[in-house]
């Protein structure tokens, strides 16, 4: 019987020595030109760097020190990463879309009295119903219900995500 042994690779905070090397090669980013940037990118990227912007250089190539050190992203947020650009660019090339955390569990009943009347939605595992219909998003049944353009989560009194870095 084989035996495979998975090398994991090292993670900031594991080996002092290794992280004082890369906090090191960052640090020295900030006394290079512009023009040793960039053919710093050229070596650790294999490419031509894009622009002359320093600040732009210096970021991408510290990521790039850090990524070749400890070994970049893992699996799943190489994936979520994937799924979040083929949202941006409106493109579904992966079969699986991003579930929103802010979504109750699917089939649960969203209830919302708006000037009197009481409607009720239904959470899908891929969007949501009402009134008989499919939605994408509960900002276009908000906007349905009101006339004008709502936070989906904030008209039904669901927790908006904060923008906290």
């Amino acid at each position: 019987m084989k035996h495979h042994s998975k090398i994991t690779p090292p993670k900031p905070g594991q080996d002092a020595r290794l992280d004082q090397s890369v906090l090191s090669r960052i640090a020295a980013l900030k006394a290079m030109s512009v023009k040793e940037l960039k053919a710093e990118w050229e070596r650790l990227l294999g490419s031509a760097a894009p622009n002359n912007s320093r600040a732009f250089l210096e970021a991408r190539i510290a990521y790039r020190l850090q990524e070749l050190t400890y070994c970049g992203p893992d699996h799943e947020t190489r994936r979520m990463l994937d799924l979040l650009a083929d949202e941006v660019e409106g493109v579904s090339r992966r079969k699986n879309q991003i579930a929103d955390p802010r979504n109750p569990v699917a089939g649960t009943r969203l209830i919302r009295e708006w000037n009197g009347v009481e409607h009720i939605i239904t959470v899908l595992k891929d969007g949501f119903e009402w009134q008989g219909r499919k939605y994408k998003s509960l900002s276009g049944i908000a906007r349905e219900i009101t006339g004008v353009r709502w936070n989906g989560y904030r008209f039904f009194g669901l927790q908006v995500r904060s923008r906290e870095v």
